[in-house]
């Protein structure tokens, strides 16, 4: 009897095993490269479910309107109305008594003695930052607001003025807001064109918070989500007239719809935002100017076709298929009006696990790779800024390489030798390093498009956060020029770049035995080591490079900040009059 059950225990675990093998055998058995293979029912069923879901809609921008007087607000209205007063400390070193008599919110004697009320109850005196506000005293339906600035400072400090409006607004739920600079004896009138289009940027997208994918489950909640900043009236005296002012209020407000598209493709899901997606928003955008804009989509058998073997490499992996994105603005004269061609490539990975270098353990910040595609987001967002101010002179070429950066048996493997389009080389020795794959073969069709001069933009590597924080991107470039242009655009929209080297020595940390070159280096100097590789697979173009991997995300300020857009729509902007 125990033989016959030995026996029979034999024969039940030879038949398991068994089992299991054949099963094994079909898991792994060989197929047929990954080019001509056909995707399993069950993956195209997940591709198509993915890049089908409606991506929900951005609410929309408070309209900017310039004013000399302060035009009435119907007392009727349910809604609230915010005047925010802005005043500089040196105006209360002075003369406190007299602070609010240039007021043209404040009309009469009482509206400035309350006034005066509530700075001295709030101890404000107009220091840079500070604020008071309270209910006003002659209408239960205006809230006061007086906001310190410096009077000397530029751009970034009115940017910060306009996002202080903003949230002001939002706190007493006032639908309307007018505001006003008062000036001082010494400094005169404190608004300038230059200073308007930074306020007008920081009122339109200072109180950004992303709540498209929230559910409504009360009446209260549904009331704070209808709230919306409708206007903003900004009283300058003169500044009707002045065609200078007047064109600041209009490129303040067509950047801040760049910046808002860039925030609202950043701050969603990369369930929502695929690369299929983001060709659906340039073709909107193409659709929105048709004079103007022109999209081409190319797909995975036209990258092949052109070589882009270090790009695709990237999206081997995945089920969601690539797609190379290039859109071109060329000025209603046609190419007889174009003086100089402007390429601005963004880095398109719409999610990067990190591929078989996995992004794990602490710090990895896998949960937030969504944002991998901030490049991208900040040039499609440039692209929609420059179809609306429709500059002169200049031809500009939108182009992102998106894909995604995944992990499965057709995925590229640590190791691999790639071939980019220019037929260099590249060995694999970190698949985390993906992005300057996909930038590599995005550099080499901008210059083959006669592009001149270009910026590429990419969160591309933690080096660059750790090197610069998360307030500032780096700016990489060899040539001196270019470097002083992008750097005189991000002051003029309230951003921060920090010019790096690019150490030619660094560059034999690249060195390959088996092919012409590796994808990354030591972990020393990695974002200079970054940018050097790029530079490999640039030839005559005056080229520069902007690792926004700090800067892209904040959540103190609503997540994704759409950082890098201002910048490359006003670095076009200047290029345009310059020519």
């Amino acid at each position: 009897r125990r033989v016959s059950f030995a026996i029979a225990a034999i024969i039940r675990f030879a038949t398991s095993m068994a089992a299991r093998a054949a099963h094994c055998s079909r898991l792994f058995a060989p197929t047929a490269p990954l080019r001509t293979s056909k995707r399993v029912p069950g993956a195209q069923v997940h591709a198509m479910a993915a890049s089908a879901r409606d991506l929900p809609a951005m609410p929309p921008l408070p309209d900017v309107k310039l004013v000399a007087q302060p035009t009435d607000v119907d007392d009727t209205s349910a809604s609230t109305k915010l005047l925010a007063i802005a005043t500089a400390a040196k105006a209360w070193e002075a003369e406190p008594k007299d602070v609010f008599e240039p007021s043209v919110l404040l009309s009469d004697v009482q509206q400035r003695a309350f006034a005066h009320d509530v700075a001295a109850e709030h101890r404000f005196r107009g220091k840079a930052g500070s604020h008071a506000s309270a209910r006003a005293s002659w209408t239960s339906k205006t809230q006061v607001t007086m906001i310190g600035v410096d009077g000397k400072g530029g751009e970034a400090e009115l940017k910060k003025l306009g996002a202080t409006v903003a949230n002001q607004a939002k706190a007493c739920r006032a639908q309307k807001v007018q505001v006003e600079m008062l000036p001082t004896k010494e400094e005169g009138a404190l608004w300038n064109e230059a200073k308007v289009k930074g306020f007008v940027i920081g009122a339109t997208t200072g109180c950004f918070q992303d709540e498209r994918f929230k559910t409504k489950t009360g009446k209260e909640e549904e009331a704070e989500d209808d709230w919306k900043l409708e206007l903003v009236e900004l009283v300058v005296p003169g500044g009707a007239q002045d065609e200078n002012i007047q064109r600041a209020v209009v490129e303040g407000t067509a950047i801040a719809k760049g910046m808002h598209l860039a925030r609202g493709l950043v701050s969603a899901p990369a369930n929502y935002i695929t690369p299929a997606q983001l060709a659906e928003t340039a073709r909107e955008i193409a659709q929105a100017h048709p004079e103007t804009m022109s999209l081409k989509v190319l797909e995975r058998e036209e990258c092949e076709q052109l070589g882009m073997g270090s790009f695709l490499a990237v999206a081997e992996a995945s089920e969601q298929p690539p797609k190379f994105i290039h859109l071109t603005y060329k000025p209603r004269a046609g190419d007889s009006a174009v003086q100089r061609k402007l390429g601005l490539v963004g880095k398109g990975l719409t999610f990067d696990s990190g591929g078989y270098n996995i992004k794990a353990g602490p710090g990895s910040m896998i949960e937030l790779m969504k944002f991998d595609m901030g490049g991208s987001a900040a040039t499609l967002g440039a692209a929609k800024t420059v179809a609306e101010l429709e500059p002169a002179n200049v031809e500009v070429h939108f182009i992102v390489a998106s894909c995604e950066n995944m992990v499965s048996g057709k995925g590229m493997r640590p190791g691999d030798i790639l071939t980019a389009s220019n037929g260099k080389t590249i060995e694999v020795n970190n698949t985390d390093a993906e992005g300057r794959l996909t930038l590599a073969d995005a550099l080499i069709y901008a210059e083959n498009q006669g592009v001149e001069r270009c910026l590429d933009i990419a969160t591309l590597t933690g080096a660059c956060i750790v090197a610069l924080g998360d307030k500032m991107g780096g700016l990489f470039t060899q040539d001196d020029e270019l470097a002083e242009h992008v750097t005189q655009a991000c002051k003029q929209v309230g951003e921060k770049f920090w010019r790096m080297p690019m150490e030619p020595a660094y560059k034999e940390q690249l060195k390959s035995l088996v092919a012409d070159m590796k994808n990354t280096g030591t972990r020393a100097g990695g974002s200079i080591t970054a940018a050097l590789f790029l530079s490999e697979y640039v030839k005559e173009m005056k080229w520069g490079h902007l690792d926004i991997a700090g800067p892209v995300w904040d959540e103190k300020q609503g997540g994704a900040t759409g950082f890098g857009a201002a910048t490359l729509s006003q670095w076009v902007l200047d290029a345009s009059k310059d020519c």
